[in-house]
């Protein structure tokens, strides 16, 4: 039963974008303007006035948790009827749905492994062996950064034009086409291919490509801003018939041109599609007007946006803050007093977040914290599942799953150790590769025709023989994903090797082990699950605990707080002189779309500060307030007293103020850090 009320509580420009339905739409969304509101009430509508059935609806998102979100608010309004969003999902999970039904035209089988960043890393490096490649020179990630470029672009290894003046492309374009002919034969793909190929097998098979052109009735698109252009070409492909194209995002906040994301997919899309409506979400339901009137005059100076002016029906609120600082130290106990502050005006440790342009950025802040005991957690470290004992448990169920996987071969033969090295590796891998075979079966060969060493021969006939039985547990036996872990983890040694050496490290990664097992309850069977565990993104993380939010600009799209310190603006770090350098006009305007992010994510205060010095990289030097500076509008931001000392009385004494006396340097905050640990 679909609830009525879902057109209820939109603004006039909301309630336009929701009520359109024929023919591309653009909708320009600032920062807090309600687009998943839009875009969950249009997909309501499109069901409620019979446009099209749940399943004939394609909402393609950038991340799993933007997807989550999506399909809950569709099923507040839907009931029911929600289950049946089959095609509500990020580009690749789609991709990856797609290409599993036609995988043989992509030279696949539909149960093919998609590999990460780890994999993606071991398989080059194997292969620069091979072709005596100096990875010292030529580093794996720098390659695949290059080869990633090129999939973005559209392009297979026979289609790639070398820049014969960039040596590099030279050196790397035989390796890409090594790297993928190795893919194929592992019956594998990693992200970039999921998108690749499913854009190939449209634009080269027509038969498949009405299937999906014909079914699709409307495609509605999240964070248009992001999109490279493959995914671009992809959403053009299936969308040729119909037309209806909705797409959602702020030109305003493209930020990500460095993972190959195109503004001008954005920016042009009118041009492409004709007969484009355009409408503007102009109303911010997030930050008072100050912070809004703040971020708007900065985002002005920019020339290539679609423009747009936000406003809000809240309080205007406090003035935005810009601070001086002698020095970065001094920075860090600033915003830590700072933080005290609001403490005591009862804002929690989770309403507050600092953003900085990059990572290094945090160590001053851990450092004063840590000194404080001021709790604290970094956004954007090691993710879930790319700690090494979650990869380990993958490996071996990866393994299960698909013999031809080579590379969880390679991770987990030896591991816990079982006196097979690097020597007997290699061995086997020349002989899989004379005689054309996957790793497991090499091995197995080997065994047979009694070529390997006695001693490493105990322990990989054991390694095989288990394979053997967790195989026959999965399939004869139907045994469930979860107890088949349990038994893997158990009769492989790998529990043992665990809980053998207790320290605190070991015990992190037995706990960190039982909540993958509870995971792994969320998924019907392994497949699924292995899918979920390869489509995880960065962003998706759970948070608990009241801790300060510390990340990067760009880990902090999307997100908001009552309170954001944006520390560190100054030339050659914000905007970042790298940026300047490589792309120019455009490299500063995207600096200055990040900076509007920052601010953007502030609800009710914002404090950007600067210093004069900063350690870097071994030395002190002299620094110079950011140009972004020079563009706050002077209306609406206070300004510190930097240079007039002031004196607080014992009642305003700052709560982080350090004072020497006989036994060392001491502060309230560290006092109370050594009561909390007694």
């Amino acid at each position: 039963m679909i609830n009525s009320d879902y057109l209820n509580n939109l603004n006039n420009a909301q309630k336009e974008a929701v009520l359109y339905l024929d023919g591309p739409l653009l909708i320009v969304a600032g920062a807090g303007s309600g687009k998943t509101k839009v875009l969950t009430s249009r997909i309501a509508h499109i069901i409620k006035e019979k446009r099209a059935f749940p399943n004939q609806i394609l909402s393609v998102t950038f991340t799993n948790k933007a997807a989550k979100e999506m399909q809950t608010r569709v099923s507040k309004m839907l009931g029911s009827t929600a289950t049946s969003l089959s095609w509500l999902g990020t580009f690749h999970s789609i991709c990856a749905k797609i290409l599993r039904k036609h995988a043989t035209a992509a030279n696949l089988n539909s149960n093919f492994t998609i590999i990460d960043t780890d994999d993606q890393i071991r398989l080059i490096k194997n292969i620069c062996k091979s072709e005596n490649i100096d990875i010292k020179q030529l580093s794996p990630r720098f390659i695949l950064a290059i080869i990633d470029r090129w999939k973005n672009k559209g392009y297979y290894p026979y289609e790639v034009v070398v820049n014969n003046k960039d040596i590099y492309e030279k050196t790397i374009l035989p390796l890409y086409k090594i790297y993928q002919q190795k893919l194929i034969d592992l019956n594998s793909c990693d992200f970039g291919d999921l998108i690749l190929h499913t854009v190939k097998i449209l634009e080269n098979y027509p038969d498949i490509r009405q299937i999906y052109t014909t079914n699709f009735k409307y495609i509605l698109v999240d964070e248009y801003q992001d999109t490279n252009f493959i995914q671009s070409k992809w959403l053009n492909l299936l969308s040729e018939k119909t037309k209806n194209l909705c797409c959602v995002g702020d030109d305003d906040q493209s930020i990500y041109s460095w993972r190959g994301a195109e503004i001008k997919n954005f920016l042009e899309f009118d041009q492409v599609y004709e007969n484009t409506k355009v409408i503007r979400l102009e109303q911010n339901y997030r930050s008072t007007q100050n912070i809004l009137s703040v971020a708007s005059n900065l985002i002005s100076n920019n020339q290539n946006r679609v423009g747009k002016t936000l406003t809000t029906t809240m309080e205007e609120g406090d003035l935005v803050k810009l601070n001086c600082f002698k020095n970065g130290k001094d920075e860090a106990i600033g915003i830590s007093d700072e933080i005290e502050k609001k403490l005591k005006k009862k804002y929690s440790f989770n309403e507050m977040a600092i953003l900085v342009r990059a990572i290094f950025q945090t160590r001053e802040f851990e450092e004063r914290f840590l000194k404080i005991g001021m709790p604290y957690r970094i956004l954007g470290g090691t993710k879930f599942y790319e700690r090494a004992e979650i990869k380990d448990c993958v490996a071996y169920l990866r393994l299960i799953h698909q013999e031809k996987d080579d590379l969880a071969f390679e991770r987990i033969v030896n591991n816990p150790k079982r006196s097979i090295g690097d020597t007997t590796l290699k061995i086997v891998h020349e002989f899989s590769k004379e005689n054309n075979l996957s790793l497991e079966s090499a091995a197995n060969k080997m065994l047979e025709q009694n070529l390997i060493k006695p001693k490493t021969k105990i322990g990989l006939s054991f390694f095989l023989n288990a394979l053997n039985k967790w195989r026959n547990d999965l399939k004869i036996k139907k045994i469930s994903h979860i107890k088949l872990l349990q038994i893997v983890l158990d009769e492989s040694g790998y529990s043992a090797m665990l809980k053998n050496k207790k320290d605190l490290d070991n015990e992190n990664r037995l706990e960190n082990i039982k909540e993958l097992l509870s995971a792994m309850k969320e998924f019907e069977n392994l497949e699924s699950f292995l899918e979920h565990v390869s489509l995880a993104t960065s962003i998706d993380q759970e948070w608990d605990g009241e801790k300060i939010n510390m990340m990067t600009m760009h880990a902090a799209k999307g997100l908001e707080f009552d309170v954001v310190f944006l520390p560190g603006w100054e030339e050659g770090l914000f905007p970042h002189q790298k940026s300047i350098e490589e792309k120019g006009q455009n490299g500063l305007e995207e600096e200055r779309r990040l900076a509007y992010v920052g601010i953007t994510r502030a609800k009710k205060k914002a404090i950007i500060s600067f210093s004069m010095n900063r350690f870097y990289q071994g030395d002190w030097i002299d620094s110079m307030a950011s140009r972004f500076i020079d563009e706050l509008p002077e209306k609406y931001i206070e300004k510190n007293s930097f240079f007039e000392e002031e004196v607080d009385d014992d009642k305003d004494f700052d709560f982080n103020q350090d004072f020497e006396i006989d036994e060392g340097t001491r502060s309230p905050g560290w006092i109370r850090y050594q009561k909390r640990i007694k």
